[in-house]
């Protein structure tokens, strides 16, 4: 199957790169969906063992985003609202959620209906939409405090180095090398973008002019699309360096940050390579959790770490300022 998306030179004009929060979370929530042995070769493996058992605590495995993101096939389209910037932040994205019409939700809520039947929260939604949609930005919120706060620094990183490589490559070699280069099934061919093997099409009849392009650390390694007309067509397409995302970071400048810092709260931040709680890093440490505490704070205090609850603990995770320290 394919599918193709004509562009003119006004389309051109208003194609633009965003990072999108709202992207991440409905891309990871279905990979966690999935049965973990189907993440086994996985480049977000990883990041999936710690944070299913999270996911599943809390319940978030049977809730609204579980109802509007399955497994497999059509996902809700109001969940990916048009980002209004290149960077918009999490709560810019939740606020559009929220006044998304009714009419787009019930629209959303048939299609999902036909791969995959009905059910409470989907009714809720149909009958309430206004007062459903205040409770999925609300579980969307915990999700994100959950599953990619802690992470985010990094996955932001990625993401951004994304769209700076491809934004330098448009200045170098136009648009149309850079829209084929996106993905295997992606190719520029004579004025319009053709997506292959795509289970949706992308077509301009869809969708509003223009294209956004909107780099994933979770989309892999498919291309997802989305064409709510009159809202440019978007197209979520496998960031650059995903396999490298979950690996150790080195830590080469940890005797020159241990000069300042001590060599308690340097050990700390270069544990905190991946989030953990303060009792895990006294284990891990052979510090007292005390200690390990008042050590978390200063580090808070100073923009090294973030905290992020999790249930009754709260997990800790390195910052890109910390990061940027122990990697110069």
């Amino acid at each position: 199957m394919e599918s193709g998306l004509r562009f003119s030179a006004a389309d051109l004009a208003q194609t633009r790169f965003a990072v999108s929060p709202m992207w991440e979370v409905v891309t990871s929530f279905r990979l966690l969906s999935r049965h973990p042995d189907t993440t086994g070769t996985s480049p977000h493996r990883r990041w999936a063992a710690q944070v299913r058992p999270r996911l599943v605590r809390a319940g978030l495995d049977r809730g609204w985003l579980a109802a509007l993101v399955p497994a497999h096939g059509y996902l809700a389209d109001f969940l990916n609202p048009t980002p209004t910037g290149p960077f918009p932040t999490l709560d810019a994205e939740l606020d559009a959620i929220r006044r998304t019409p009714p009419d787009q939700v019930r629209d959303d809520l048939r299609r999902l209906a036909v791969e995959g039947g009905d059910g409470p929260r989907r009714r809720l939604l149909h009958e309430a939409p206004e007062a459903a949609l205040r409770k999925v930005a609300d579980e969307i919120d915990t999700y994100w405090e959950l599953a990619l706060a802690p992470y985010w620094a990094r996955i932001q990183k990625l993401l951004e180095a994304d769209v700076f490589h491809r934004a330098r490559q448009v200045a170098e070699h136009g648009s149309a090398r850079v829209l084929s280069e996106l993905h295997e099934t992606v190719r520029w061919d004579d004025g319009t973008l053709r997506l292959v093997r795509r289970h949706c099409a992308l077509t301009r009849d869809q969708g509003g002019s223009g294209l956004l392009l909107i780099p994933s650390a979770f989309a892999w390694p498919k291309v997802l699309t989305r064409s709510v007309h009159p809202d440019p067509p978007q197209l979520a397409y496998p960031a650059r360096g995903i396999g490298t995302l979950w690996e150790p970071r080195t830590t080469a400048a940890t005797d020159a940050v241990a000069a300042v810092l001590g060599r308690s709260r340097t050990l700390l931040l270069t544990e905190l390579d991946t989030p953990a709680s303060t009792t895990q890093l006294a284990t891990h440490c052979g510090l007292s959790a005390a200690g390990v505490s008042q050590h978390l704070i200063a580090l808070r205090n100073a923009g090294l770490v973030t905290a992020h609850r999790s249930g009754r603990s709260v997990l800790y995770a390195r910052t890109a300022v910390a990061d940027q320290l122990l990697n110069p």
